[in-house]
């Protein structure tokens, strides 16, 4: 802001310019329109919005078709449905992160039981298009194949555990690991690795479910499924004795 001195020095120079009176010029530049200054233009914040997740490669209907498992059994299971389980991976951009991510993430916050964290694992998999069925992420492929006994758990349980009992019917493997009467991890003779779940279906009855990884090839995965029918049904022989 020009002091007032300064103001009238600019007075008397516009008087000798412009021949005009002290009055004159004076108000001609009390008068004159300022120059505005340009001030940038205020930049508009931007909204951070979640990225849209990939479409599933099906509508909600045919989860349970793709994923491998029915919507009533998954629901039995983990108390949710495959649209339910699909969204809520889907919240957390579960879709860019590896199957071993994807699996912590489910067993740690959701305390699912192990084989079921895998299966919930690949069928999100497979409904987000990340892999065909049957085939891992890694490319290789898997093959499963389920079986209801008419044998109590713990009896169909310790069929698995049990080597002498196992010989019987899949020779040459070995357990890894097990949760009894829920989960086993089995190593066979050829270095492949088996991942069995056991569910209860009544006092006399039960279910196994097993998925063998590994594999080279689609054609191998079929082959293989064939192979393990013929093993399960050896083993409802037995259990039925």
């Amino acid at each position: 802001m020009p002091t007032n001195k300064d103001f009238k020095r600019v007075v008397r120079a516009r008087m000798r310019k412009t021949g005009e009176s002290y009055t004159a010029a004076r108000a001609q530049l009390l008068h004159a329109t300022p120059v505005p200054i340009a001030t940038p233009a205020a930049v508009p914040k931007r909204r951070t919005t979640k990225p849209i997740p990939p479409p599933s490669i099906v509508p909600p209907a045919q989860y349970a078709d793709v994923a491998g498992m029915s919507d009533a059994a998954v629901k039995n299971a983990t108390g949710c449905t495959w649209e339910r389980w699909v969204n809520a991976l889907d919240y957390r951009q579960a879709y860019t992160w590896s199957h071993r991510d994807i699996a912590k993430y489910l067993r740690e916050k959701y305390k699912t039981p192990s084989w079921w964290t895998q299966m919930l694992t690949v069928g999100y998999e497979r409904v987000k298009g990340l892999r065909a069925p049957g085939q891992q992420r890694s490319g290789s492929f898997t093959a499963t194949r389920s079986k209801t006994v008419g044998a109590p758990l713990a009896k169909l349980f310790a069929a698995f555990e049990k080597n002498e009992e196992r010989a019987h019917w899949l020779p040459d493997s070995e357990v890894k690991r097990s949760t009894k009467n829920k989960s086993m991890r089995l190593l066979l003779a050829d270095g492949s690795q088996v991942v069995v779940g056991f569910t209860s279906k009544g006092d006399a009855k039960s279910q196994v479910a097993v998925e063998q990884t590994g594999l080279a090839s689609a054609a191998a995965a079929v082959e293989c499924k064939s192979s393990w029918s013929g093993r399960l049904e050896t083993l409802a022989l037995q259990l039925s004795r």
